[in-house]
Parts: structure tokens; C-alpha cells; sequence
């Protein structure tokens, strides 16, 4: 249409839209070829002055005595332009739509965007010639006739771009740049009807996001369900991790921000949500086969959808039981208990703990659920397992003897720096353990050995270890261990005095008579002692002692061997600078040892071949004669003969436990009140656990307390130690109620007697 360029009468309708028409048209069919300014005035000017004018108001439509109140309102005359305006665009977009079934698929979308870009384009142009018409229709939509003819000609255009998409998927290329702009334009249309500055999503969402949403879902079920069935759940988490990539990528490049969370809603619930089932099943192979990177793509995956991951966290936990109980069976089956190498034990915990917290840590990203699961599997295999069935207190007490193995000074260990980390590893074991108390009492008698026999590695390391039990345990817990006192009297004779408060040592239960070689030492000692310390006692722990004897009766060595052993040892070899030969009888006259540590003794010179035995096919006892090896030969000048008996050491494992027997019954029942726990336990034995007055404690402050609560209550309380037995407890609990420090109320409450 050509513009016309004649302005119109201010007041006359029909040429003034016939003038803005032929504007309109310009724009909108030939606006590439220009608009020269004086049209572009003349326009704006023809709507300000049709808006601004009262001539069309004649006396059919308005009474006279009215006309000049109205005059200054553009009300009635921006009507008719706006209606005017709105035919004439709806008649150029159903004649838009009719030229859109010429085309199909990709040339539909091409042709799409292009009639898009020049709408939209020319739509600027007119709003900025109607500006004056905007201003006094703000409450008014500009545009509502464009939503009646949208949903015309949409669903074809949908149709193209969902094929395109689908292409997309498929590994095609497409026009990304052409989807896009077809996505701008759906959103573009969106207007606030309440203001029509503002704009909204919601023709984005029903006619572009809500068809994507569901061809998106049609399209993934049909590919997943055939995926597994030709590869297999574990190649299949590869692809939905790819997909699910592919998805997030394509918002980004091409799709609305707004799509992002419903898109992947979907996918989640089509690729992972309705396959959860064949996931968890596959999950105990991949634990089973340790493939660690497959373990951790289903981890990601799973972790997408609510309750994903528990199923997973079940396996897992029930997997590292199962793995933790078959490494300690097979080292059980390799070795008998009495026999069991603590080191070799301790290994196979740190093994399978070492194992899965890689795992947890590589695969699970550190999942706080995963790492309570990895601690509730090891704190069942370490304390219940196959070693542990004959005594639940075997796992601190072998921890116990493979942190005294770390840090005697002929522990092999590279450097402070090794040290340091393998007792780390074995704080990694006592985290898991219950009967820390166990654990603490082997613990103290082994670092009370160590400083004694001075083979500790390094004093930096006991008090580091002391350290770390402190910091997992606190202070109560390792008060003893930070109390060994020794008192040293010259460089070739040392004595440590230790208080029987904190060294958990006690004398052997053999006699002794000491050797005349020592006894003017011994007797000058104690005189001093006593001088300085009135009211006290000296128990000499002659089983704990060692020396240094050289020995020159060898004759093929020009230099004279140094001999380290016990005092029974020096007291039986001292002997033979009287006589090369003595009999079984003499011996234990002259040592007065009992014959278990005297056989022993003998046992370990017959060994080392520093005795001959006569005869010989018998066993060393009495009707024996023992003989100086005047041929005694050794590669080392220095030879250790203080070897712990295997018997002697078994029996004092016995007798801890015994002792941690009755600490526990003590720790249960014990009271701040001396007097309320003279029971048949020893002084010594109440001050060990004098501050863990458990039961009267709790009733002091409760006052009355059901039965059961009572129970309960106790054993979190100790729980930190122990896990004490319920019968224990019940016994100790009697016990009070006989000595009436309680007694029976109603129903089955207990009340305290002070």
C-alpha cells in the first residue's frame, strides 16, 4: 500500500485511519526500503491530533451541554484508533498464517523467525508512533489480540521444533541459533495483564515448555528401557549421566533459564526414578567387583532423587560387615588365638577399614551418610568378630600389644614420620573399639614395661600417643598415663621409684634371694630411701629388672660377651664364677625361685647354648645337671637373653582381664562415700576408679528411679569405657539393695537411702 502523504482532517476518522493505514503498511510489509522522517512525523502527529480533537463529536453521540466537559478526554477517540489498529493486525496475521502451510519442519522455522523479526520490528516502530495513545491507555492491553492469533499457527511451529530437537538428541546438527530464536520469540510474548510494561512466562510455558516436558518424557522412556536391555545397568548409568549433561547443556545454550528445573525433574524421573530398583540391585555387584568408578557415577545418580540413596547405603553397610568378618576369618583360621600375631590382626582391620573409606571418600564424595555407615560396619566387625567370639575384650587387648610393638625402641619403624602415621592408624582401630577400658589397662601395663625395661622409642612419641587418647577420651582417661616418675642413682645402677597409684605393676608371686653381687647396692638403697621417706614401702619388682653381665668363659672369643637379662638370670649365672657345673637342685636352692620362672630362665640359657643340659633328651628340672659352654660361639658380642616367658605372658593377660573384671563391677557400683564401698575389693582397686561412682551418683541426683531407667541410664554413662553386660549390672544393683544403700519402692522403682 502506498503512504499516503496528504494529512488528514483532524476530526474525521475514516481519513485519518486510512492516512495511518497506509503508514502501517509501509512499515510493516516494506520497512527494509526506509521511512523518511517527514512520514514518520506526519503519523505521529495524525494520532495526536485525531486524539486531541472534538470535531467528531456530534450531537447523535454526545448532548451539546456535554460536549465541552469531554472535549479535553482522548477516551472515545483512542478507541476507535485502537480498534482500528487491532483489526488491522489480526487481519495481517491471518493472512501470515495462511502462508505458513507452505512451508514445513526446518524451512516452517526459517520462514517463522523471519516474519518474526519483521513483526516485532515494525510492532516498535508503531508503538513509538502511538506513543501518545500509550500514555492514555496504560490499563489497557496493547497487545491482547495477539494471544487469540498465537494459538493459531503454534502447534505446527512446536511440532518443527520438538523435530528438531528430537535430531538433536539423536547426534544431528541443527540450526541451535534458529530453536533459539523460535524460544525468545514464545517467551517474548508473554504480557502482565494487570501491566502491560512488565512481562511474564506463561504463554512460554503452556505452548513451548509444557509439549517440550512431555516429548522430552515419551522420548527418554523409550531409550532407556531399550538401553538396559542391549548393555546393561552399569553402561546404562553412563549414558543417563551423559544425557543428563546433554539436558543441562542444551538449557544453556538454546532453552529458557526457566526450563531448567521441570527438564530435569523430568529426565530424573524417567532416566533414574522408574530404573531405581535395577540400580540398587546392580550396586552389590559393583561393590562386589570393587569398581570404584562405576560405584561412584550410580552414587551421582542416585543422589538426584529423593530416597535414592538409602537402599545403597544399606548394601554398603552390610557389605563392609560381611568383608571386615571374612578378613578376620581367614587370618583366625591361619593362626590360633594363643598364637594370633597382634600385628597381623590389627592389619586386617586397618585393611578393610582402609579399603571402603577410599571408597566413601573417591566414590561417595565424602557422604556424611555413607562415612556413618563405614563407622557402624567397623565398629561391628572389630568388636564381634570371629576373634573376638571367645573374649569380646580380644580387639584392645591385641590394639593394646601392637601400639607397644610400634613403640619400643626395636619396633622397625623408618623415622619419627612413620611413627606418627602408624599410630594414627591405630587410633583409626580405636575409635571403633568398645571396651576402651580393656584396651586402657593393657595400654598402661605396657608403657609402664616400656619405661621401666627403658625401651620406649622416644619419649616424644609416648607423650604424643598419650596425646591422642587424651584428645579422643579426655583427661580422666589418661591421668595415669602422665604420672610415670622414675628416680635414677649412677650411670651402672638405676633404680625408678614408682607409686602404686599410677603404675598398674604388682611383685611376682615367686620368692627370690638376691644374688651377693648386688645385695651391698640394694641394702645402701634402701637406707637411703627410708632416710628420706619415713612411713614408707619398698615392693622390689624383680621380674621387671634387667642387667648387664659380661661374660669371658668363652673360648673362642677374645673379646668377652655382654649378656643382657633378668635379675633371676644374673642370679643363676653369677653362680657359675664358682663352678662350671651345678645341678638342677643347687640352682633353686641358691635363687630360691619358684621352678616356673626358674625353668624358664634355664630354658632360655639351654636355647642360646650358654648351658649344656645332662642329660639331654630330658626336660630341664630336677635330677638335671647345667654346665658352662666353654665353647660358646655368637655372631654379636651383645646377646639378649631377657625373653618373656610365652606361658608367663599369657598368664598375665589372664590376670588383667580379671583385674578389668572387677574395676568394671567396681566402676558400676563404686560411690564418692569410702565408707558405702567397702565391699571385697581392695584399697588399691577403689582408687583406681574412685571418680566413677556410676549408680549412687545417679540416684543421689534422680532420688527414685524405675528399674529399667536405672539400667539405661548407667549404660550410657559407662558406655564411653565399656559396654557394660545388663546381668552385671543387675548384680551390682542387688548388691546395693542387700547393704540398703537402695531400696524397692512401688511397682518396680528403686529409691536411694542416704
Amino acid at each position: 500500500m502506498r503512504f499516503h502523504s496528504e494529512a488528514p482532517n483532524w476530526g474525521d476518522l475514516e481519513q485519518t485511519w486510512q492516512y495511518l493505514e497506509s503508514g502501517i503498511s509501509n512499515i510493516m510489509n516494506d520497512l527494509q526500503k526506509g521511512m523518511d522522517m517527514k512520514a514518520y512525523i506526519g503519523i505521529y502527529a495524525a494520532v495526536y491530533n485525531f486524539c486531541t480533537s472534538c470535531k467528531t463529536m456530534n450531537s447523535s453521540s454526545i448532548p451539546i451541554n456535554q460536549r465541552e466537559a469531554v472535549c479535553g478526554e482522548t477516551y472515545l477517540l483512542g478507541e476507535d484508533l485502537y480498534n482500528n489498529l487491532i483489526k488491522y493486525l489480526s487481519d495481517y496475521l491471518t493472512r501470515l498464517k495462511h502462508r505458513f502451510k507452505q512451508y514445513a519442519d526446518e524451512a516452517l522455522l526459517g520462514f517463522y523467525i523471519q516474519e518474526w523479526d519483521r513483526y516485532t520490528t515494525a510492532a516498535k516502530y508503531i508503538n513509538n508512533l502511538f506513543g501518545y495513545l500509550n500514555r492514555h491507555w496504560v490499563k489497557r492491553e496493547m497487545d491482547e489480540g495477539k494471544k487469540n492469533v498465537y494459538e493459531v499457527y503454534t502447534k505446527n511451529v512446536m511440532d518443527s521444533v520438538l523435530k528438531l530437537v528430537e535430531d538433536h538428541r539423536n547426534g544431528g546438527i541443527v540450526n541451535i541459533a534458529m530453536i533459539k530464536s523460535i524460544v525468545d520469540s514464545f517467551v517474548s510474548l508473554g504480557l502482565d495483564e494487570n501491566d502491560s510494561s512488565k512481562s511474564t512466562l506463561d504463554i512460554y510455558r503452556k505452548f513451548f515448555e509444557k509439549p517440550f516436558l512431555e516429548v522430552t518424557n515419551a522420548y527418554y522412556q523409550f531409550e532407556s528401557k531399550q538401553f538396559i536391555i542391549e548393555n546393561g545397568v552399569a553402561e546404562y548409568t553412563k549414558k543417563v549421566e551423559t544425557r543428563l549433561s546433554e539436558e543441562e547443556e542444551r538449557v544453556r545454550v538454546y532453552l529458557h533459564s526457566d526450563i531448567m528445573t521441570p527438564l530435569m525433574n523430568t529426565c530424573q524421573r524417567v532416566l533414574i526414578q522408574d530404573h531405581k530398583t535395577l540400580f540398587h540391585d546392580e550396586a552389590q555387584v559393583l561393590l562386589d567387583d570393587d569398581r570404584q568408578d562405576d560405584l561412584k557415577r550410580m552414587y551421582n545418580i542416585l543422589s538426584r532423587i529423593t530416597g535414592g540413596l538409602e537402599p545403597l547405603i544399606t548394601k554398603f553397610e552390610t557389605h563392609i560387615r560381611k568383608a571386615g568378618f571374612e578378613a578376620i576369618d581367614r587370618v583366625a583360621s591361619q593362626n590360633a588365638d594363643d598364637y594370633l600375631d597382634p600385628k597381623v590382626y590389627v592389619d586386617a582391620l586397618l585393611e578393610v577399614h582402609d579399603k571402603y573409606s577410599n571408597l566413601v571418600r573417591v566414590a561417595c564424595n565424602q557422604d556424611t551418610e555413607f562415612v556413618r555407615s563405614l563407622d557402624k560396619a567397623c565398629r561391628e566387625f572389630v568388636n564381634r568378630n570371629k576373634v573376638c567370639k571367645a573374649a569380646s575384650s580380644k580387639s584392645p587387648e591385641f590394639l593394646a600389644k601392637y601400639a607397644d610393638s610400634l613403640l619400643k625402641d626395636s619396633a622397625n619403624v623408618a623415622g619419627e614420620a612413620d611413627l606418627e602415621s602408624k599410630l594414627d592408624r591405630v587410633m583409626t582401630i580405636f575409635k571403633y573399639i568398645e571396651d576402651k577400658d580393656v584396651f586402657q589397662k593393657f595400654y598402661s601395663e605396657m608403657l609402664a614395661k616400656r619405661l621401666i625395661r627403658a625401651v620406649s622409642a622416644s619419649h616424644g612419641a609416648e607423650t604424643r600417643m598419650i596425646g591422642k587418647l587424651k584428645f579422643m577420651c579426655g583427661f580422666e582417661y589418661t591421668n595415669k598415663l602422665q604420672h610415670k616418675k622414675s628416680l635414677e642413682m649412677a650411670a651402672d645402677f638405676s633404680i625408678q621409684v614408682l607409686s602404686t597409684s599410677f603404675w598398674p605393676l604388682t611383685p611376682s608371686n615367686t620368692p627370690f634371694k638376691i644374688p651377693q653381687a648386688i645385695t651391698k647396692t640394694y641394702d645402701q638403697f634402701q637406707t637411703f630411701y627410708f632416710q628420706k621417706h619415713s612411713g614408707r614401702k619398698l615392693n622390689w619388682l624383680w621380674h621387671l629388672c634387667k642387667g648387664d653381665v659380661k661374660a669371658a668363659f668363652a673360648k673362642g672369643s677374645k673379646v668377652p660377651f655382654t649378656f643382657h637379662v633378668s635379675t633371676y638370670q644374673i642370679a643363676i649365672l653369677l653362680m657359675f664364677n664358682s663352678g662350671t657345673s651345678y645341678s638342677y637342685e643347687d640352682i633353686e636352692s641358691t635363687t630360691n625361685l619358684s621352678r616356673g620362672y626358674l625353668n624358664h630362665s634355664l630354658g632360655v640359657f639351654i636355647k642360646a647354648k650358654v648351658l649344656n643340659m645332662e642329660p639331654a633328651s630330658r626336660k630341664v628340672g630336677p635330677e638335671t645337671t647345667l654346665t658352662l659352654n666353654t665353647n660358646f660361639t655368637s655372631k654379636k658380642i651383645r646377646v639378649n637373653l631377657n625373653i618373656a616367658a610365652r606361658a608367663g605372658q599369657k598368664r598375665e593377660t589372664e590376670d588383667t582381664h580379671q583385674t578389668i573384671k572387677k574395676d568394671r563391677n567396681l566402676l558400676i557400683q563404686v560411690s564418692y562415700n569410702l565408707s558405702i564401698v567397702a565391699f571385697s575389693f581392695s584399697l588399691r582397686e577403689i582408687l583406681i576408679f574412685f571418680s566413677g561412682s556410676t549408680i549412687i551418683r545417679i540416684m543421689k541426683s534422680r532420688k527414685a528411679l524405675r528399674y529399667a531407667d536405672l539400667i539405661s541410664e548407667i549404660i550410657s554413662q559407662i558406655r564411653s569405657r565399656f559396654i557394660p553386660n545388663v546381668p552385671d549390672i543387675k548384680r551390682c544393683i542387688d548388691s546395693l539393695l542387700e547393704k540398703e544403700y537402695l531400696e524397692r519402692l512401688d511397682g518396680d522403682r528403686l529409691g536411694y537411702l542416704a
